[in-house]
């Protein structure tokens, strides 16, 4: 396995002979690889919010490979927003970079908001195309499944989804919905808001392994 900086470009040639994908990474001798997949671009997310940036300490923390990274038109990042498939075929690029350099079999995937449902969309991929690969652990913060439809993906077994009950930007019925739908396990946090502000320690708290 490579020594890499924290911060490093990753060869994105979907985006063309030159792209790439702008990814802060932090590698062990883990045999699982955590994969994070940020919110909206469009509103400004990128891999230093406040949520994604817990989920990569609490993967770290727990010794696990961990990657995060800033889709296409963000950060340093090739190419323009897109919001949909774009960040899809990112998120697949990255994370057959990240097993490449890991060797790994395991992965714990997770995402907030936007990332969330992209994660959705990403464990479908892994249960479908990577037949040696084992999802650990999909964890979805706050999924965006109002706005983006997640009819007709497979998810596994092994999903936690958290969410507070006083989300601004998607409806807790609809992710309460989509959880009795998918068969999902689900932590609501009372009075927490989509962003969680002043209760990202609590969030951590309620993650798995």
């Amino acid at each position: 396995m490579k020594n890499l900086k924290p911060i490093t470009l990753i060869p994105a040639l979907h985006m063309g002979n030159d792209g790439v994908l702008e990814a802060e990474t932090s590698f062990t001798n883990s045999d699982t690889l955590a994969l994070i997949l940020h919110p909206n671009p469009k509103a400004g997310g990128d891999m230093n919010n406040k949520v994604i940036t817990t989920l990569f300490r609490f993967c770290r923390e727990h010794g696990m490979n961990v990657v995060r990274f800033n889709y296409r038109g963000v950060g340093k990042s090739s190419g323009q927003i897109e919001y949909g498939d774009g960040e899809f075929a990112d998120s697949l690029c990255v994370l057959d970079w990240a097993l490449a350099q890991t060797g790994v079999k395991k992965i714990w995937l997770a995402g907030f908001s936007f990332g969330g449902f992209i994660a959705c969309r990403v464990a479908d991929k892994i249960l479908s195309d990577y037949p040696d690969l084992v999802i650990q652990q999909l964890t979805l913060i706050a999924p965006s499944v109002e706005k983006n439809d997640p009819t007709g993906l497979t998810l596994p077994k092994a999903t936690l989804m958290i969410y507070g009950d006083q989300d601004e930007f998607v409806k807790p019925n609809i992710m309460a919905d989509f959880a009795d739908d998918f068969g999902i396990s689900t932590k609501v946090m009372n009075e927490a808001g989509h962003f969680f502000h002043g209760r990202l320690g609590e969030l951590k708290a309620l993650l798995q392994i």
